[in-house]
């Protein structure tokens, strides 16, 4: 399974010019990735992540802000890449985009751009 990665995308801004506490940032990435998951429960690469739980890899990213966060996302359904754009309600704010688990050949691509989140 070790080829099998998920990607998560959050919004480095909501800390910077929004002011969000990190657990708040924490529990998008957190919302996303559940329902990702679940959305995708039958999918042949989530079972195989699932089913090594002691191994999962996932990398966590940062898009600059909310444009850049929605362009990803509608990036990745031009090319059918499944996975979750979290949008805190109520505030209806588009905020972390996860991904299914891929094998990482699959998905690179699309995210290789990015940078790992920081503080």
């Amino acid at each position: 399974m070790s080829n099998i990665v998920q990607y998560i995308v959050v919004r480095s801004d909501l800390r910077s010019a929004l002011s969000w506490p990190l657990g708040a940032v924490i529990a998008q990435s957190c919302h996303a990735t559940a329902a990702v998951i679940h959305l995708n429960s039958e999918d042949a690469d989530t079972v195989a992540y699932l089913n090594d739980l002691d191994n999962m890899h996932k990398v966590v990213l940062e898009a600059k802000d909310e444009s850049a966060l929605v362009k990803l996302s509608e990036k990745l359904k031009e090319n059918e890449i499944k996975h979750k754009l979290w949008i805190e309600q109520p505030e209806n704010i588009p905020t972390c985009i996860a991904l299914k688990p891929y094998v990482k050949d699959t998905v690179h691509k699309y995210v290789k751009h990015l940078k790992l989140l920081k503080e």
